[in-house]
């Protein structure tokens, strides 16, 4: 298995890790700590299509995984600021549905001896989830301080109003984006589901 490939398993194995800081909210800085692992995670997605592209590594292996690991790790996190009342599951909803949908395409393909990387839509509904996610990790961090005394300011309900809606409608961008990216999808692969 190569270094990309490698990289990509790292990925799945660290969603665990997050999940766990992310949702023991008796552990101090479990926000920065999952935001970490989080933010490690997402680096590796960078550089392991980097170093793939750099030394023509690229195998279909890592065409399917490397996009599955991605899923796997934003929807973990999704799925955690659920449970954690930070967002709405209206747009996990549309996320999830997006990509069984794009998964089950993907799967025909790989049936007719055909991987479908991912295009340029599919990376910016990535970047766009990555970023809504991290800054979801850095406002509740941001407000974990003020709990705890680090930071002088007093957490209300109108700065908590105004961080979950900073939040959510970088997490309801990604989800159109993401949807918008699922259309393209499936209309420039029609052809695999298309009856003969």
């Amino acid at each position: 298995m190569n270094l990309p490939n490698k990289l990509t398993i790292l990925r799945i194995i660290l969603v665990p890790f997050m999940v766990a800081a992310l949702l023991w909210q008796g552990l101090p800085h479990h926000y920065l700590i999952s935001g970490l692992i989080f933010g490690i995670a997402s680096f590796t997605d960078m550089l392991d299509g980097k170093i793939a592209r750099k030394h023509n590594l690229i195998t279909d292996f890592g065409k399917f995984a490397d996009p599955l690991a991605d899923k796997i790790l934003v929807v973990s996190a999704f799925c955690c600021f659920i449970d954690l009342k930070l967002m709405s599951c209206i747009p996990v909803i549309l996320i999830l549905f997006r990509e069984f949908a794009v998964t089950s395409i993907r799967l025909i393909a790989v049936g007719n001896g055909k991987v479908i990387a991912a295009n340029m839509w599919g990376k910016a509904k990535t970047v766009s989830q990555m970023v809504a996610i991290i800054f979801v990790f850095l406002a509740q961090y941001f407000l974990e301080l003020c709990d705890m005394g680090i930071l002088p300011i007093t957490v209300n309900d109108s700065l908590n109003a105004t961080i979950y809606a900073l939040d959510n409608s970088l997490i309801w961008i990604s989800a159109v984006l993401t949807i918008i990216s699922g259309i393209i999808y499936i209309k420039d692969n029609i052809h695999f589901i298309e009856t003969k």
